[in-house]
């Protein structure tokens, strides 16, 4: 009779400590591994707490839910995320306990010592290997026999760098372990590297803290006193209701992994195909979320946003939108578990919205508009996702962004916030018209001129909070706006810095205030964070000037010292032929009403 459901209170070491040929899996919809130094931190500090103490009771970490319906396949529904960090707990311990065992005094008053650390040397490398007496002399006298000997097998199609964790378990030392992990581009220091190494990392760097008398207390609690229920089921289904009951460890999964669990369990015989979809996306999708633009959630965010448009799902009586959202679990599982029903179909759209992030990301007026509100990108996508990602074009993208930039530019400007009915509401109504591939971008335009001249009937009182705004995003709007009406190239990079043309502090400021006719601090405090006192301006050429006088801020003379002259942002450039060689309250005064009027100009078309 085949086998139920069989529960069993084991050991860390003895959960770990597996048949030659079982290995646990990672099955393909689960999550990538999200464990972080901060949850490592914590797992450490419980350890060590629990060292600490009498011990009376072995320490408890939670509940692992097994399928086993596969012949030695150790299919981990829930518990992925510590069975991962264990196993990389276990290496650096293994690398710590080798480390101090080879620079041991091996005389008779350490002998005992000595003893208790080789056997969990040994102890660890037949959990890790899965080795008896002699495979463990094999891997310790050669660590090429640790190659191919696989523990943990990750299927999953989330996580991009799967292979990091067999290639620490492989590693004969920490160094060949850092020099062969995985490098996450764009990133620097220690976060170009993955979690499974950072995390390796911690742990080593923790181990490295221990004497040889500590290492051994340490090993030993947990080795022999820390627990986990191990719940084995032999049927799939029955394995994931458990853990659907269960789950309240570790983290939850995301939206996106339920989404793409639920995908994958309706690809049916195109199970092969999906995954390979899958982590086109999701590759996409990681790139994009490095340079902070869109991650896998968004990308199902955004897509639901076009699909309730498309649907006119939230059209309530009288033609008003509801406003109200639903969760993308609700919206995917629940209001529309149908477009499930259709995983490649399904996933085609999400890899379109993808791409088309990918194309426009470095387009300037793309990242001037995501500078302003995070719910921009939503009605961008649904523009733009009525046309195929190669027929997008630059002037395409303007029209789009101009729009939502004009609006938002108010939303910086006004105490209301985003949710209220002249943002959220209007952009609801006018999304149905957005994926509408029938409706021209100048009956959006004329929609968006509407309904700024009817909401803000009085242009000097935007006018007027331009003049007293003291924030920074609406300097890059002025420069993008001065940079039209120059017909000349606006762009910035991720290293700009906001210049301050009178400096607001340094060695010089009493004087440059004083040349300036400012008598006061407070009439100093009302200026200098004015806009008309704010430009953009590489970082470098900030660092350089940055608290210097106006007339060597704009000096064209001296060739060796960098200024404004050396920028490639148009208002500093225009600066460097300035009438005066003063910048004074007046002169901010004059910037900031020509700023104020270029911005209202443009916000009202």
């Amino acid at each position: 009779m085949a086998k139920d459901i069989e529960p069993k209170l084991k050991l860390i070491s003895e959960y770990l400590k597996i048949k030659k040929n079982e290995k646990f899996i990672i099955p393909e919809y689960q999550r990538s591994y999200s464990w972080t130094i901060e949850q490592c931190d914590k797992l450490w500090q419980d350890i060590e707490a629990f060292n600490e103490t009498d011990k009376k009771e072995p320490y408890f970490f939670g509940t692992i839910i097994a399928d086993c319906s596969e012949s030695d396949f150790i299919s981990l529904i829930d518990g992925q995320q510590r069975t991962t960090t264990f196993i990389l707990l276990l290496k650096a311990l293994l690398f710590r306990l080798q480390d101090v065992l080879c620079d041991m005094k091996h005389d008779s008053d350490s002998e005992a010592l000595e003893y208790a650390l080789t056997e969990k040397r040994n102890r660890v490398v037949d959990i890790l290997y899965k080795t008896d007496v002699e495979g463990r002399y094999d891997i310790m006298k050669n660590g090429a026999y640790a190659k191919n000997i696989v523990l943990l097998e990750n299927r999953s199609i989330n996580e991009l760098y799967k292979e990091d964790l067999q290639v620490i378990c492989e590693s004969s030392s920490f160094a060949s372990a850092e020099e062969n992990s995985a490098r996450i581009p764009r990133k620097q220091k220690d976060n170009k590297y993955t979690n499974f190494f950072k995390n390796f990392k911690f742990f080593f760097n923790k181990l490295g803290d221990y004497q040889e008398s500590k290492l051994n207390s340490f090993a030993k609690s947990f080795l022999d006193e820390c627990q986990i229920i191990e719940i084995r089921s032999w049927q799939t289904e029955q394995a994931i209701t458990m853990f659907n009951s269960l789950n309240s460890t570790g983290l939850p999964l995301s939206d996106a992994d339920i989404i793409s669990a639920q995908l994958y369990s309706n690809a049916g015989d195109g199970k092969t195909l999906f995954m390979e979809q899958w982590k086109e996306l999701n590759k996409t999708a990681s790139e994009l979320s490095s340079r902070k633009i869109i991650n896998i959630d968004s990308v199902l965010q955004q897509y639901m946003y076009i699909r309730r448009a498309i649907d006119k799902d939230y059209i309530k009586e009288g033609n008003q939108p509801d406003v109200t959202t639903p969760g993308l679990r609700r919206y995917y599982t629940i209001d529309k578990k149908d477009l499930l029903k259709k995983p490649f179909e399904l996933c085609e759209q999400f890899i379109k919205i993808a791409q088309i992030w990918d194309k426009i990301k470095n387009q300037p007026v793309v990242k001037l508009l995501l500078k302003f509100n995070e719910n921009a990108k939503l009605y961008l996508a649904s523009y733009l996702f009525r046309y195929k990602v190669e027929e997008i074009t630059e002037d395409m993208l303007q029209g789009v962004s101009e729009c939502l930039l004009r609006l938002f530019a108010i939303l910086e400007l006004v105490d209301s916030g985003y949710s209220s009915a002249n943002f959220k509401t209007f952009l609801f109504a006018e999304n149905i018209k957005l994926v509408n591939p029938l409706i021209p971008i100048d009956e959006i335009k004329t929609d968006f001129d509407l309904h700024i001249s009817s909401k803000w009937r009085e242009k000097e009182d935007l006018r007027k909070s331009i003049m007293e705004y003291d924030k920074n995003i609406l300097v890059f709007l002025n420069e993008y706006l001065f940079a039209k009406e120059k017909k000349s190239s606006f762009d910035f990079s991720e290293s700009v810095n906001i210049e301050h043309i009178m400096p607001a502090s340094g060695r010089n400021i009493e004087s440059i205030r004083e040349s300036a006719e400012i008598c006061s601090d407070e009439e100093f405090k009302s200026v200098v964070n004015m806009l008309g006192n704010k430009i953009l301006l590489e970082d470098n050429i900030n660092k350089s000037i940055g608290n210097e006088w106006f007339q060597t801020k704009k000096q064209k003379s001296v060739k060796e010292k960098a200024g404004y002259k050396n920028s490639s942002y148009n208002i500093a450039l225009n600066l460097v032929n300035y009438h005066s060689d003063k910048w004074t309250k007046e002169d901010i005064e004059t910037a900031t009403m020509k700023a104020a009027n270029r911005i209202v100009d443009f916000i009202y078309g």
